[in-house]
């Protein structure tokens, strides 16, 4: 956590700071009221001066008291703004820096556990824990030295209760109460992971008659959480009803008045001086009874900055010191291998060249490392063995921008964002004008649904605008297309488009010839009819290249699957 607090360490002092002048401060309306009653308790004349010297002391001490508390409390909730804006921006950032790969291979409610309730998780540390355990420190020890000057024996029986409960906050920090908070920080997790799934995917499920089998899967993860939260509960309730008890304002009073009663008995203690002891004494309680819930805040805080800790240090493709600058837009895989894990290797060894200007298909079973293969050209990837290259450059030595600026996708799973639809298609050209959104969406065939909005182009995605799979993927289209990108890449562009949008999109693909390097992957093999070359993967090995034409002709893997759709 250090790490990253780090540059907050100067306003934390603060808070702390300001947290020990409003403690010290606060015991100063007790320590008058202890010396009021010594003064009203004493025999002879009443010194009215002292009475409303000491009753001065007291407002003031109150009035410190208050003016620094809240000081603590305001810096220390602004700090905590400033430590969750910190650490979700970086999260960010990673996360748009991290491997494709590497998301991929990640459960969605496991991250957003770590983006959301592991970033709040800090919120207690940074603007409670400080105030708590300086108060459980700083006022127990200026309490214990005014106690002392009093008398020595009654502090020490005062003082047993706290130890008795110190004593046992060891016992909630053992390997086994660690693995049992690791057990249902975990069981929270797949709590969380199985709900989104849940949700996201309640379509299909409901769909296919897999509600049952779907709310069981919830009902184990629920019943795995109970299971855990029961035996962490068992494991810490004795500890914590000790603590309480020894902490609990009657037994400390009983303490006291016990050690009081017998230390008056045999004349070593005047009947005054056990004020100070009833109320210090039992003002010691409640500061040391936070350290629980400060320490479970730490560790809580600590966990969860280790998670975030974890999700940063994801090590980033490596940027190229020295980025290069491509000659055109002529796109090469020169004997590419990639796996996902080092058992199981997708793609074999592919060549292919794309040159500029060419429409080029690529088809293949399912299975065959199509689109592994084009996720290589964003660089989701790097090539385990081999180069991809963009004019002549390789893709690890271009800059991210200028790669960004190159290469325009469209995805088969499309995620628009909760913005209007204008602005979705100019997510990558931010201030384009209307008159270039609407030209990109009409080239993608999207124009007269948008029009039929109930805003149009200023309707919003989710409110008031519902697009279907394939108008979503037509909508995607004009975005890629609105980035102008030299090279544009499809994968499934047409998997949910209807006849009359396929062939808009056939048009659309046609009038790039020429423009643009155009790179599309399709199992409906009438998309890619009008293809200059049509290059065939079967298990990560390009088998089969040329026209539709001469594939057809040739009699092989193209052939069957052509002869597939005619018949």
């Amino acid at each position: 956590m250090g790490v990253l607090v780090r540059p907050f360490v100067g306003s934390f002092a603060l808070v702390v700071v300001f947290q020990v002048v409003g403690a010290v401060a606060g015991l100063v309306p007790l320590l008058a009221v202890v010396e009021l009653g010594r003064l009203l308790l004493q025999a002879g004349p009443l010194d009215e001066g002292r009475v409303w010297f000491v009753v001065l002391a007291g407002a003031v001490g109150l009035f410190v008291r208050l003016v620094f508390t809240a000081a603590s409390s305001g810096v220390g909730h602004l700090l905590d703004g400033r430590v969750q804006l910190s650490f979700r921006r970086r999260l960010a950032e990673q996360l748009g820096r991290v491997p494709i790969g590497w998301l991929s291979g990640r459960r969605t409610g496991e991250l957003a556990k770590v983006v959301g309730e592991d970033v709040s998780a800090v919120h207690p540390f940074i603007a409670h824990t400080p105030g708590d355990m300086v108060a459980a420190f700083v006022v127990p020890l200026v309490s214990l030295v005014y106690l002392l000057t009093v008398d020595w024996r009654l502090t020490l029986i005062t003082l047993g209760p706290v130890l008795l409960a110190i004593a046992l906050v060891p016992l909630m920090m053992t390997p086994a109460r660690r693995r049992e908070q690791e057990e249902f920080d975990g069981a929270m997790g797949r709590i969380s992971d199985s709900v989104v799934e849940f949700v996201r995917g309640i379509a299909v499920v409901k769909a296919f008659g897999g509600a049952g089998r779907a709310h069981r899967r919830f009902r184990t993860a629920a019943d795995e959480f109970v299971g855990t939260f029961s035996r962490w509960v068992r494991g810490v309730s004795g500890i914590a009803a000790g603590m309480q008890l020894a902490l609990s304002p009657p037994f400390v009073l009983l303490a006291v008045l016990t050690g009081g009663a017998v230390l008056i008995g045999d004349g070593s203690l005047a009947p005054a001086d056990l004020l100070p002891f009833l109320l210090l004494g039992l003002g010691l309680t409640a500061p040391v009874a936070s350290l629980g819930h400060g320490f479970d805040d730490m560790q809580a805080a600590h966990r969860a900055v280790g998670r975030i800790r974890d999700v940063l240090a994801v090590p980033p493709l490596p940027e190229p010191a020295h980025p290069a600058t491509p000659e055109g837009h002529r796109v090469e895989l020169r004997g590419v291998r990639f796996g996902y894990d080092d058992d199981h290797e997708v793609l074999r060894g592919v060549d292919l060249v794309l040159e500029p200007g060419a429409f080029t298909a690529l088809v293949g079973p399912s299975g065959s490392g199509k689109s592994t293969l084009i996720r290589l050209l964003p660089r989701f990837f790097d090539p385990t063995h081999g180069a991809v290259t963009l004019g002549g450059v390789d893709l690890r030595d271009l800059a991210d921008r200028d790669r960004n600026r190159l290469v325009s996708f469209v995805f088969q799973d499309v995620h628009l964002l909760r913005a209007s639809v204008a602005d979705n298609i100019a997510l990558a050209v931010p201030h384009a004008d209307r008159e270039d959104v609407v030209r990109a969406a009409r080239r993608a065939g999207i124009h007269d649904r948008i029009l039929e909005l109930p805003r149009g182009y200023d309707s919003v995605i989710g409110e008031d605008a519902g697009l279907s799979g394939g108008e979503a993927q037509r909508l995607s289209l004009a975005r890629a297309l609105l980035a102008d990108a030299p090279v544009l890449v499809l994968d499934e562009a047409t998997a949910f488009a209807d006849p009359r949008t396929e062939q808009a999109v056939r048009r659309t693909l046609a009038e790039l010839r020429g423009e643009r390097t155009v790179l599309v992957i399709a199992h409906r093999l009438e998309t890619v009819a009008d293809a200059d070359t049509v290059v065939v993967l079967e298990n990560g090995s390009v088998v089969e290249r040329g026209t539709p034409a001469e594939l057809v002709a040739r009699g092989g893997t193209f052939s069957e699957l052509w002869k597939g759709v005619a018949q």
